[in-house]
């Protein structure tokens, strides 16, 4: 069986990893504390690829001993950090870089532009995109998706784990009286004809997307989220660093940016525009519980 190139063992760039002793002097005066690191390369100074941690110098040793990392070590000229009070503002920096930077070796977090969402019209959901409705203040959304293909795949595997019927969700057209075929697979519970009501058809498609729900901002406004740096074992003789206290400003599930008193704070409040998925994944979770220490701005 033919082998591509890159699968050889001869093209296998681990076996002929070297360290990359031109990156350990980066790692002179890498704390062992939270926050973001820059990958730099040759060209223009700019990021190769930017990644966060709760400890920056394990991070970065970690990185610098990867043997599958080669290709992008051998590009690195310099590695530069921020630091962060701790993990929130380290994950929210990271994905606000990212986004700016588009650095060639980060994928995940590049910014869409089709972000959409599940909306019940009548008696079917519809796909709504974040650049038509406030995501952030509209009620009654399920789901965050990078497209409407993407969004009609999100309800089609809902329907299979739940036995909802593709005609009655509006996956599938189906001939006036006329049952779907996964009926007959007993996938639907019937509803296209007549096993299920169609009450109690919707009732269940609503206890379907309840996990899928997108929670509504809730505060009236602009907060400012707190966060303190907690020096692990061995670090209390460490002098202080500006950053190990940070109030994080945020509106409408956005990161406006990080400061360290509360005036800056109201300073820095403006109102967000559009809706960022990646602070709500990050945010959702820390304020809901209560968890989070905030001040209303």
């Amino acid at each position: 069986m033919h082998i591509p190139a890159r699968r050889r063992p001869e093209f296998d760039e681990a076996r002929f990893y070297e360290y990359p002793e031109h990156l350990r002097s980066a790692l002179a005066d890498m704390p062992s504390a939270p926050g973001v690191y820059l990958f730099h390369g040759e060209e223009g100074d700019l990021p190769l690829y930017i990644g966060k941690s709760v400890n920056l110098r394990s991070r970065l040793l970690a990185h610098l001993r990867t043997a599958d990392e080669a290709r992008m070590l051998r590009q690195t000229r310099r590695i530069s950090h921020i630091r962060t009070a701790g993990e929130i503002g380290a994950l929210l920096l990271e994905a606000r870089l990212i986004k700016e930077m588009h650095p060639l070796f980060n994928q995940k977090l590049r910014r869409n532009r089709q972000l959409c969402a599940l909306r019940m019209s009548g008696e079917q959901p519809e796909v709504v995109y974040s650049k038509d409705i406030h995501f952030a203040t509209e009620p009654g959304l399920y789901g965050l998706f990078g497209s409407h293909r993407a969004a009609q795949e999100g309800l089609r595997k809902l329907a299979d784990q739940h036995r909802l019927c593709y005609g009655a969700l509006g996956l599938e057209k189906l001939p006036p009286g006329k049952a779907c075929f996964r009926a007959m697979l007993r996938q639907c519970l019937g509803v296209c004809r007549g096993e299920e009501s169609p009450d109690e058809h919707r009732r269940r498609l609503f206890t379907a997307l309840e996990d899928l729900q997108i929670a509504t901002w809730p505060y009236p406004g602009a907060i400012g989220l707190i966060e303190r740096f907690t020096p692990g074992r061995g670090e209390s003789s460490a002098p202080p660093h500006p950053h190990d206290f940070q109030i994080h400003v945020l509106r409408h599930w956005c990161y406006l940016g990080s400061v360290t008193d509360s005036q800056e704070a109201a300073a820095l409040d403006r109102v967000s525009t559009g809706f960022d998925a990646d602070g709500y994944k990050i945010l959702c979770k820390p304020l809901l519980s209560g968890r989070a220490e905030i001040i209303l701005l």
